[in-house]
């Protein structure tokens, strides 16, 4: 089962019982991938809908931090619901030491040696742990692991 029809079934059982926050996050998810099948590619690929469900859940953590600086734990709370039930759709993430790992791997295979290099470092590996990692986390560890 491809995650549109997870979601249409999920939308489906939030109808039935009634929960009206996870239906709203869940019609946001499906409005977000209609929007991402009909502005061209047709198709959804499984690499796109992780880009969607990960920009979702960042814009409402974004969304939740700006609300609980400004003292508005009404919509603060809201916000951080939806962002509970988006990260249920979202892929396993890696460990920070798997990243690591990645890091230091990639820093050997492109033979970088200093901060001047974090550009040869950061370009393919944020292509290799797209949906896998954050990228402030990728760029957090490059920036430690060629500071060394």
């Amino acid at each position: 089962m491809g995650l549109t029809e997870k979601i249409n079934n999920d939308i489906k059982q939030a109808m039935l019982a009634k929960e009206k926050e996870k239906l709203a996050a869940l019609r946001d998810i499906k409005s977000k991938l209609l929007l991402e099948a009909t502005s061209g590619a047709g198709e959804v690929t499984e690499e796109v809908e992780t880009k969607v469900i990960m920009k979702l859940y960042k814009q409402r953590i974004e969304t939740y931090e700006l609300y609980k600086e400004q003292g508005r734990e009404d919509l603060a709370a809201e916000e951080l619901l939806q962002a509970e039930i988006i990260k249920a759709y979202m892929p396993e993430m890696m460990s920070e030491d798997e990243i690591r790992a990645a890091v230091r791997e990639k820093i050997a295979q492109v033979g970088a040696t200093g901060p001047q290099d974090m550009g040869k470092v950061m370009g393919p590996l944020s292509k290799e742990l797209a949906g896998k990692a954050d990228g402030k986390v990728i760029s957090t560890l490059v920036k430690e692991e060629l500071a060394k």
